[in-house]
């Protein structure tokens, strides 16, 4: 390979990351994790994440309209259309908002609106199959959402964004087909006489080897309980048992483990499915200097801390099973698994239908930023969403037109790092 440097050859840079990226995997995943990344340009933005974070974190016009520290909040990391799902956990009403937090660190509020408005003009293209004006318009749509709502929260509405169509018709029928126990039906099973346990789904859930899942018991015994805050259901006999236990197939690279334990006193229909999945640091974590990773590294000594805590910032939902462990020096989160989790379909939606959802889609992103925010700040954003508004005052159409701009361009991007993809690896595979 080329020895001249890679910030002058886009080629090298793209190749060098992704090697980099994805080296540390078993070949099997590797290739299926590539075969994902070839289906489109917006599939490859997506897990390819490393590039966006690249590209993004010290550019320079971050300080256009932000770059202060009161400008900073919890990001969720991976913002894009794709992580926006109606989410259903249970005893708790359907939520819908950017999903999971694995990806979610500290920075600058426009890195997380910059990758979800290019990851609108890349769904827009390929998906939506919008003309070029319209992806305009739900890009502005987007942007107003966002802008809009921390302009209430400045001026004292503290109110949570309101649903609207094409939002709410997608809700009402998630709502109508919320049933309990969906995800035991999904992923268990109970053969007559015998007490519940994990299907075998290949492609999906697997066995695990017996020396892991004896392992993975003992932690959910003893350790994982230490780092509870409020267990459920305290004192109440053979909470934690483990009935059972299953690998979780991902094409990420990662560990990622289902624990079925014992439930209440409704027995088998009560038991309780408990996601565990290891955690590696966000992408952004490598690009921070030494003085940031070591200051990172005392707020989250590991990255189980670090979930919890974006967990609890950006969370709609309490969850008393949320907390980690440690396995083999990997570090996983554990957390209960959401009975249903779905994500409304753009393929179908008119201009005129997107650019509604886009807006509110702008509007809950700035919802976690301000719930973000208020848990960086001892539960009050008002800093934030004054401060944000400071620098947007007065020139709200030029920070449109820059979202705008860079949501554009980098979607033209992604679309050249794609084709050099397609042609390095996959070729290479070939």
């Amino acid at each position: 390979m080329s020895q001249q440097p890679a910030g002058r050859n886009r080629p090298q840079q793209v190749i060098e990351a992704l090697y980099a990226a994805n080296e540390g995997l078993p070949a099997a995943q590797r290739q299926a994790r590539f075969a994902r990344m070839a289906a489109s340009p917006e599939r490859f933005f997506r897990i390819a994440s490393t590039l966006y974070w690249q590209d993004a974190w010290h550019d320079w016009r971050v300080a256009l309209f932000g770059g202060w520290p009161e400008t900073r909040t919890w990001l969720h990391g991976d913002a894009q259309v794709g992580a926006f799902a109606a989410v259903c956990h249970p005893h708790e009403p359907l939520h819908y908002g950017l999903a999971g937090v694995d990806s979610a660190l500290i920075g600058d509020y426009q890195l997380d609106l910059w990758r979800l408005a290019t990851s609108l003009v890349l769904d827009g293209r390929e998906n939506a199959g919008l003309s070029a004006k319209a992806i305009d318009k739900a890009l502005e749509a987007l942007v107003a959402g966002y802008m809009g709502m921390l302009a209430a929260h400045r001026d004292g509405k503290t109110e949570a964004p309101r649903v609207s169509e094409p939002l709410k018709g997608f809700l009402n029928r998630m709502a109508d087909r919320q049933r309990p126990r969906r995800a035991l039906e999904k992923w268990t099973e109970q053969p007559d006489g015998q007490k519940r346990r994990f299907l075998v789904r290949p492609g999906k859930l697997v066995n695990l080897p017996a020396d892991v899942a004896s392992q993975l018991k003992r932690l959910i015994d003893n350790d994982y309980q230490q780092t509870l805050q409020a267990p459920p259901g305290k004192g109440r006999d053979g909470l934690f048992a483990v009935k059972d236990s299953a690998r979780r197939l991902s094409a990420a690279g990662i560990e990622h483990y289902f624990v079925l334990l014992e439930g209440g006193p409704d027995g088998e229909h009560d038991d309780v499915i408990l996601e565990v999945k290891e955690q590696v640091p966000p992408a952004a974590f490598a690009l921070l200097t030494k003085a940031d990773q070591q200051g990172w590294r005392k707020l989250f000594p590991n990255e189980g801390l670090r979930h919890a805590a974006a967990f609890h910032a950006l969370g709609a939902h309490s969850d008393a099973y949320l907390g980690w462990l440690t396995l083999n020096d990997r570090v996983f989160a554990v957390r209960r698994l959401p009975e249903h989790r779905k994500a409304l379909a753009t393929r179908k939606l008119g201009a005129k239908a997107y650019r509604k959802l886009a807006r509110q889609w702008g509007q809950r992103l700035a919802w976690q930023h301000l719930q973000g925010a208020g848990a960086l700040n001892r539960g009050d954003a008002r800093g934030f969403s004054e401060a944000v508004c400071r620098r947007l005052e007065g020139h709200e159409a030029s920070f449109t037109q820059g979202v705008t701009r860079f949501a554009q361009e980098y979607a033209t991007c992604v679309e050249q790092d794609y084709a050099l993809f397609l042609a390095h690896f996959m070729a290479e595979a070939a």
